[in-house]
């Protein structure tokens, strides 16, 4: 595992396409941005955890699914600084 140090306002890249910004940190909390293709699922790790338990109940395929209840929610851009 990678561990990098950013502080607010900063960004990693992976790969040349998608970009993880640290949008603020509020105490314990800290608050990311991902900005990727359209054709990469992004998901939390829970809710990954769940589309992989029901992949497998249903007999799984390769293609990740997001449960109905799940939509991919566009992201405001981050500021720049």
């Amino acid at each position: 595992m990678l561990v990098l140090t950013r502080k607010s306002n900063q960004s990693i890249m992976i790969g040349d396409d998608i970009e993880v910004s640290v949008l603020s940190i509020m105490g314990e909390k800290v608050r990311i941005g991902i900005q990727a293709p359209r054709d990469i699922p992004v998901f939390r790790r829970e809710v990954y955890l769940e589309i992989q338990e029901e992949r497998a109940a249903a007999g799984g395929d390769d293609v990740p699914h997001a449960p109905a209840a799940v939509e991919r929610v566009p992201v405001a851009p981050a500021p720049e600084g």
